[in-house]
């Protein structure tokens, strides 16, 4: 979320992709590139995220996809079994959430091992 303000005063949220290009920019080692169509999102030369046709893409744990894969607007990716797709259509505060805490965790995941959070 932002704190700006609307011209009738009310919060503007930031869209799906606004909030993932805003953590690229946070997140150390992110290069963001165009694809084609898409932008994919590296970290240390490994692709974790990806954007096109108002979709986001996350390369995830196996099991965190199968979980997700049970939440609104959310499909296999053509990517791979480690990935999901989120829509963009709600972009609620829900959605935001998720596409958020899935990019730092994709993120996590591209990183060096030593970062990489281990299994319970």
């Amino acid at each position: 979320m932002t704190d700006e303000r609307s011209a009738n005063g009310e919060a503007r949220t930031e869209s799906l992709a606004e909030a993932i290009d805003r953590l690229a920019r946070q997140l150390e080692g992110v290069e963001r590139r165009p694809v084609g169509k898409a932008i994919e999102y590296t970290r240390a030369g490994v692709v974790f995220a990806a954007r096109e046709d108002g979709r986001l893409s996350f390369r995830l744990r196996e099991e965190v996809v199968g979980a997700a894969l049970r939440t609104l607007d959310t499909g296999s990716s053509a990517r791979g079994a480690d990935w999901i797709s989120l829509s963009g259509a709600i972009a609620d505060q829900f959605a935001l959430d998720r596409a958020v805490a899935w990019f730092e965790s994709a993120w996590r995941l591209a990183g060096p091992a030593s970062e990489r959070a281990q299994p319970h």
